[in-house]
């Protein structure tokens, strides 16, 4: 019964994936991603990729640069901004009580804990706003950007560019399949992370910035 709108829905977006304006579309979303919208843009990177698998590196790359110069963006309200904007940002987005958690860790770890941030789910936008209120060297800053969110776009450009045509006939022919069993692995991972998360506080192993609750901590 869901198979013809699934159908109808996915031929949809891989034709607004291959739009001439979609690499404008991309460059937008990874550039707001990194300093304040909430929803990651690799779910379009992905689709792009698979629509056009020979454009998979260029559109990975587009990502990169987009993502990196939103990530000054959010460095840059951190560090001038904070007060008027910054801390209206980090409470919308539901991460005021993440904040000072992170700027422990950026200043514990530095140019690790963005690189960790920015090749990870942990929201990106948190560290970059973060690392410009605690004045976190800029060049450091940048090139940990740089590294971190090179690898998790190109990565997905690389293995889209070298096996995304056969990637897209199986889902072409599986769409329903592929479909389940994407939805499983996503329940599966955040049941994962949510008894990996629980752990260590069952066992009381937690690290010193993990039980930072405010900036005076610091």
């Amino acid at each position: 019964m869901l198979m013809k709108p699934l159908r109808g829905l996915y031929d949809w977006t891989m034709e607004k994936a291959a739009h001439p304006q979609a690499e404008w579309w991309l460059a937008f979303f990874c550039f707001i991603e990194s300093s304040f919208f909430p929803i990651p843009p690799h779910p379009l990177l992905g689709l792009m990729c698979l629509a056009e698998p020979k454009k998979a590196i260029r559109f990975a790359l587009i990502a990169t640069i987009a993502s990196v110069l939103g990530a000054l963006l959010g460095y840059a309200i951190g560090y001038f901004l904070y007060e008027a904007v910054g801390e209206w940002m980090i409470g919308a987005l539901g991460l005021t009580e993440s904040f000072p958690v992170a700027a422990c860790y950026i200043r514990e770890q530095g140019a690790a804990a963005v690189f960790l941030a920015a090749g990870t789910p942990i929201p990106f936008k948190l560290m970059t706003i973060t690392a410009g209120f605690i004045e976190m060297n800029l060049v450091t800053f940048t090139l940990a950007a740089i590294a971190g969110r090179a690898l998790i776009f190109m990565v997905v450009g690389v293995l889209f560019r070298i096996f995304g045509a056969p990637i897209k006939r199986v889902i072409d022919e599986y769409l329903g399949t592929v479909t389940t069993v994407f939805v499983v692995l996503v329940v599966a991972g955040f049941v994962a992370i949510t008894q990996f998360g629980g752990g260590d506080e069952d066992t009381g192993e937690q690290s010193a910035c993990d039980r930072v609750t405010s900036l005076e901590q610091l």
